[in-house]
């Protein structure tokens, strides 16, 4: 009859040592996010949504030298060019397949004037393939879209490029 007793007793301090363990994690500040309507910080090199940029006097800033299209190691970057009038060099077509895409950075990283860039956006699922060749238009709206985020995060990257 004494081992029933004790062995209750063990099992009552080991239940309240458990509940207390419970609780102390139960009101903890919590781990997790609420994903869709909280969202976590992003590294200003975060690697996400490709953008061509615009100089502030609206003009793009491609000069279709094309390192972006010979640097990609998945060639999934497309570049057509043509002379102006004025003798620069600016695109006549840009594409990319971000179906291919690896999402290496190289490309940004080889550009001379940071015409494309990765940009902080990484919530752009597609319901078709087709959403994701994205063409000189749309990757200039991106551009658009986040400009200021984009300035913003190859600002505070400068210092380690």
């Amino acid at each position: 009859m004494s081992f029933d007793r004790t062995a209750r007793q063990i099992f009552f301090v080991e239940f309240i040592k458990s509940f207390m363990l419970s609780m102390r994690y139960f009101f903890a500040p919590k781990a997790t996010l609420n994903y869709p309507f909280e969202k976590g910080p992003l590294s200003p090199r975060f690697r996400g949504e490709h953008a061509l940029r615009r100089y502030a006097n609206g003009e793009e800033r491609c000069i279709a030298c094309k390192l972006c299209e010979a640097i990609c190691p998945a060639q999934a970057i497309t570049i057509e060019a043509e002379p102006r009038d004025d003798g620069s060099r600016r695109t006549t077509r840009y594409d990319i397949d971000m179906v291919k895409c690896i999402y290496c950075g190289f490309c940004q990283e080889a550009c001379p004037v940071d015409a494309i860039v990765e940009g902080p956006n990484f919530e752009f699922s597609t319901e078709t393939r087709e959403e994701l060749y994205y063409n000189k238009g749309r990757l200039l709206a991106n551009g658009d879209r986040w400009e200021r985020e984009i300035a913003r995060n190859l600002e505070l990257d400068a210092p380690y490029r």
